[in-house]
């Protein structure tokens, strides 16, 4: 039964470091208007996209831990 417990704890850990992650994607949009004006917006865009598939990917992991368990 701890296992169980266990791995819904750790898929929860890994879908919070998902939001978490997204939440630093949403301040690389913030700046974004700054880096159109310097002329960086494809590094901004790329680190935007990089952050979102990353969390995308931390949060379906987790979800599946939890739903597994």
């Amino acid at each position: 039964m701890a296992d169980a417990e266990e791995k819904q704890e750790k898929g929860g850990s890994l879908m919070f470091a998902g939001l978490a992650v997204w939440v630093a994607g949403l301040l690389v949009l913030f700046y974004l208007p700054a880096g159109f004006r310097l002329g960086h917006q494809l590094r901004f865009e790329a680190i935007l996209a990089g952050l979102g598939v990353l969390g995308a990917v931390l949060m379906g992991a987790g979800w599946k831990m939890r739903k597994g368990a």
